[in-house]
């Protein structure tokens, strides 16, 4: 991309949004009131990143006088400056091609590959009336919203705004509630089936001596 402005483009923010929105939703497919709440919570951080990124640089704006006393040389309106980080750390090149962006890269693939591996499970074990305890679910209960947390993190590493970064730790909350509430059901349901489970797995960050064993 050229070091151009490049923003009051309503019709990407549209686009990109409805692309990441309804690529996620094809992996999780919301059913239930929890489902929604959690993949709209997902979807109103699209909305907003993508508004900074093609529609209106909020955050440029309100750091534009302390960006242009620090970087004197730096040109505001470029749609490259807003790769905050790449800008901070006076990163030389395109930003597209930085580590920062190349771990953007990876985290969005994984979080929807994980997405999209949970979904599988999940349904599976929802159809037959079962605890979903294999693939992702094997390794941490709530895979799922792992996905979304991987996927936000991603853009935040190549695209970071005042208001995702704020809307990043209480979405987190969000996501840790949900999973207390969803695991509360859990053990209405299959009672000492799902408390051994929930003993042995661990809720979001899976161990890694059982996460090697399982890859041999």
């Amino acid at each position: 991309m050229s070091d151009t402005p490049a923003y009051g483009l309503w019709w990407l923010v549209i686009i990109n949004s409805l692309v990441f929105i309804i690529f996620a939703f094809s992996f999780t497919r919301p059913r239930t009131r929890r489902d929604w709440r959690s993949f709209g919570a997902f979807a109103a951080f699209i909305v907003a990143l993508f508004t900074e990124m093609y529609g209106f640089p909020l955050t440029l704006y309100l750091l534009s006088g302390w960006l242009g006393s620090r970087y004197p040389q730096l040109n505001l309106l470029s749609h490259n400056t807003e790769h905050l980080w790449h800008t901070l750390f006076r990163m030389k090149g395109d930003p597209h091609f930085d580590v920062f962006h190349i771990l953007s890269n990876l985290s969005i693939f994984g979080g929807f590959f994980l997405l999209a591996s949970a979904w599988q499970v999940l349904y599976k074990a929802q159809r037959d009336h079962k605890l979903a305890v294999t693939g992702p679910y094997a390794y941490v209960r709530h895979p799922q919203y792992d996905g979304f947390i991987l996927i936000m993190l991603g853009f935040l590493l190549q695209w970071p705004t005042l208001l995702t970064l704020l809307m990043f730790p209480v979405l987190v909350y969000r996501y840790v509630r949900l999973a207390h509430q969803e695991e509360r059901e859990m053990l209405a349901e299959f009672g000492e089936v799902y408390a051994h489970y929930a003993e042995t797995t661990p809720a979001f960050f899976p161990h890694l001596d059982r996460a090697i064993a399982h890859s041999k």
